[in-house]
């Protein structure tokens, strides 16, 4: 009757020998070129997109705090503006306080877009910089 483990084998059945220590060599060299062409591959590339990741998540915070900042400079103007009307001694000197306000509003606001653009434009550069072939992954 067959034992369990080896069905009544001694080693020297079928996997046995040179045949089956060249199965096992076959076996190994597929274990390492899979590793070699399959998952080393693939763990870098997930490397590559963690870092990628962690780019984005930064440049958004930044991008954050540079509009919340923008934000404030905005209001502290317009608040400066109305300061100065509220003060105004006529009509006219209110219509060209506002004139003055919203001339220098335009162009911050031009400023301000042009800035955070850039930002953009730069994080998504470096966004995508571990994910190209030689790019760094810090």
């Amino acid at each position: 009757m067959a034992d369990e483990n080896g069905g009544g084998q001694d080693g020297a059945g079928p996997m046995g020998g040179a045949a089956g220590e060249a199965m096992r060599d076959a076996a190994d060299k597929v274990r390492a070129g899979f590793t070699d062409h399959v998952m080393d591959p693939a763990r870098r590339a997930g490397e590559a997109m963690r870092a990628s990741g962690q780019k984005v998540a930064d440049g958004s915070a930044t991008i954050g705090l540079k509009i919340i900042e923008q934000a404030e400079r905005n209001s502290h103007q317009a608040f400066e503006a109305m300061r100065e009307a509220a003060q105004a001694k006529d009509l006219s000197e209110v219509m060209r306080i506002q004139g003055e306000y919203l001339r220098e509003q335009g162009q911050r606001s031009m400023n301000q877009a042009r800035e955070i653009g850039e930002l953009i434009m730069q994080f998504g550069r470096d966004a995508v910089s571990p994910l190209r072939p030689g790019g760094s992954n810090d």
